[in-house]
């Protein structure tokens, strides 16, 4: 296995169609274990082909905590959706930036395993976020089409989350002290 080079954003190859896989060579099983230690090592939940510089119709996701429930999916398309989420992205071509794109909450997806068996997969929320995300790259999208308002410096959007977390804990905080001082006056009225 050996990390790949991932193409940022203004690479001509992230703006083309990927073409269908016929056929799992060594080459493209090398290909999927070279993109899923690349996605592994650079941080991100999914990698498609183009974003190493290969026009195929391959993308890897592992959307866990852990890391270790890694999908590779070929030939893959969506022939179900619903439902709708907007959220933040970021790309591992579009390095340190983010924006807010609303996409289906649920999407069912059809696709090819390394043994080229067929298979489905139902998939919610942040799963749904990221195959859709990765299928754009297929056909030659960026992310930052679809972003709603303007792109932002992900340290930016960062520091806003630790602060409305360390807002949150404080509020919690002082729910709890509430909450205690209630019980309190209420035991030393029970003792009256």
């Amino acid at each position: 296995m050996a990390l790949r080079t991932i193409r940022e954003m203004g690479d001509p190859v992230l703006e083309k169609k990927a073409k269908v896989i016929k056929e799992v060579t060594p080459r493209i099983r090398t290909l999927a274990e070279d993109m899923l230690e690349t996605m592994y090592e650079t941080g991100g939940v999914g990698l498609a082909a183009p974003q190493v510089g290969i026009l195929k119709r391959i993308v890897v996701i592992d959307v866990t905590e852990e890391q270790n429930e890694p999908l590779t999916m070929i030939n893959p398309e969506i022939i179900e959706q619903d439902g709708e989420q907007t959220g933040y992205e970021g790309c591992l071509s579009v390095p340190g930036k983010v924006g807010e794109v609303t996409r289906p909450n649920r999407v069912v997806v059809r696709y090819n395993d390394l043994d080229m068996n067929e298979w489905e997969l139902e998939a919610e929320e942040f799963l749904a976020r990221a195959v859709c995300h990765e299928l754009d790259h297929l056909d030659g999208h960026l992310y930052v089409e679809k972003v709603n308002g303007e792109l932002r410096d992900a340290s930016e959007l960062q520091a806003v989350e630790d602060e409305e977390a360390g807002e949150e804990a404080e509020a919690g905080a002082g729910e709890e002290a509430g909450e205690a001082s209630d019980a309190a006056e209420e035991k030393e009225q029970t003792q009256e």
